[in-house]
């Protein structure tokens, strides 16, 4: 049997003391119903962080308002567990807020962004972020307000790379023209990937990484009639798999970073790693759409 290892997926060069292997993990999974609220089992949360690290991922996408920080506070004491933490790197949002249950509300004001950064780091006990996204765009500031401000603490040495999250390709360019964008964050997979094929292709040609929530569609690419069960028993592979090496097949600048609350779907979904696509079927798998 091939190892399992996120190490097997490649590598990403942010800069050259920031390279990560191209299979990271989410902890948005870490939560409560709807986001909302503690896991059930706050240990078992952080073992699930740690495990990830002994499979090779190096790479964690968190937000403060998973829970509201919840899964940051998990994510904190896995990395004080941790030996070698040092060697993890962190890839984390600010600009949106928790009300309840699904409920998602975008805050720009710049004054709340610096907090959120101010108290993340405090958290995580570091003097920096390695990549900090803004969440969400706020209509209600400009983006000279919310980005400029992202880029008044990478200047202080708080911020390393900053990213923008479900943004559209022309949002995008206007973000570039008040701060140097190192990364994009959108819903993208292979079912669902045709609105954002251009900014994938943009981003690479900019010298971004793409990371794409909801790789594997919160589960519905994994069910028993996904189409992708065809191909994963060609490759002796799941459903799960054959997702992720889709992703990471697609470019070089994506960077997968999948969530789940169980020990053996995270050993399944770093697995991916070892499966290579043939061009045929990922052009096959290219043509899923919703």
């Amino acid at each position: 049997m091939d190892e399992t290892s996120a190490t097997k997926a490649g590598t990403y060069e942010f800069d050259k003391d920031f390279i990560v292997n191209r299979l990271g993990y989410g902890t948005m999974q870490l939560t409560g119903n709807g986001v909302w609220g503690p896991y059930k089992d706050p240990d078992q949360a952080a073992d699930l962080i740690k495990s990830s690290f002994d499979l090779g991922v190096n790479f964690i996408d968190t937000a403060d308002s998973y829970g509201p920080w919840h899964a940051d506070t998990y994510l904190a004491k896995a990395l004080k567990d941790y030996s070698d933490s040092d060697k993890i790197f962190i890839s984390d949002k600010v600009g949106q807020v928790r009300t309840g249950e699904n409920e998602w509300t975008p805050v720009g004001a710049p004054a709340f962004l610096r907090q959120e950064v101010e108290l993340s780091l405090r958290l995580f006990n570091r003097d920096h972020e390695d990549l900090l996204f803004l969440h969400r765009i706020d209509s209600h500031y400009t983006l000279e307000e919310q980005v400029g401000e992202l880029k008044k603490m990478q200047d202080e040495g708080k911020i390393k790379h900053i990213g923008v999250s479900q943004v559209t390709l022309d949002e995008l360019k206007d973000v570039q023209k008040v701060a140097k964008i190192d990364a994009v964050e959108n819903l993208y997979n292979v079912g669902h990937h045709k609105d954002d094929d251009e900014i994938v292709d943009y981003a690479k040609e900019q010298g971004m990484a793409f990371l794409p929530w909801f790789p594997l569609d919160t589960g519905n690419l994994t069910k028993a009639d996904s189409p992708l069960n065809d191909i994963a028993k060609k490759y002796n592979a799941s459903s799960a798999q054959i997702a992720l090496a889709w992703l990471l097949k697609r470019s070089d600048n994506i960077i997968p970073i999948p969530g789940t609350s169980s020990l053996e779907h995270l050993k399944d979904n770093i697995a991916a790693a070892n499966v290579n696509l043939s061009d045929e079927d990922f052009e096959t798998l290219s043509k899923l759409q919703k």
